[in-house]
């Protein structure tokens, strides 16, 4: 399966957790809660506020070398977002990929989706934890606060 397949599947419409496919084609779907909506929705405004140009993003596929997932967050410069804005699943991670934790993932998988957005293309890699707690981290591993968006709080 392939993410346009993913996308054109009438049975996949408006279901209540996220979506994402693996190296093998195969849906991996992850339940959400209230509160990861509202910290997602968060981390994009004030990331619209924030950086100014550019555009701030909500559930984005993006292309991974483990298939497609979906970063909770993203924010992408107008150089990037020239080139994925018409992208069913972006090509190239925009510069700033946000993962909001949920009760359901493990240290392990978190790990992996920085990684693989990294590796992907974005400059750095958040993770929101359940209480709005935010870690940062670059291509060389877990840094203080954003470098590309040094104004935005440790905690929401």
């Amino acid at each position: 399966m392939t993410w346009l397949d993913v996308c054109k599947d009438k049975n996949l419409q408006d279901l209540p957790y996220k979506i994402e496919l693996n190296k093998a084609g195969k849906i991996i779907m992850s339940p959400t809660r209230n509160r990861h909506g509202f910290y997602s929705s968060k981390i994009a405004r004030l990331l619209s506020e924030l950086m100014g140009n550019g555009e701030s993003f909500v559930e984005l596929a993006v292309d991974t070398s483990d298939s497609t997932k979906v970063a909770d967050v993203a924010w992408a410069s107008p150089k990037t977002f020239e080139i994925i804005s018409d992208e069913i699943s972006c090509s190239i991670a925009p510069e700033i990929c946000v993962e909001v934790r949920s009760p359901f993932n493990p240290d392990s998988e978190m790990d992996e989706k920085s990684a693989l957005y990294l590796a992907a293309g974005a400059k750095e890699f958040w993770l929101c934890d359940e209480s709005g707690h935010m870690t940062f981290f670059n291509t060389k591993g877990q840094i203080k606060r954003s470098k590309l968006c040094r104004k935005f709080p440790a905690k929401l």
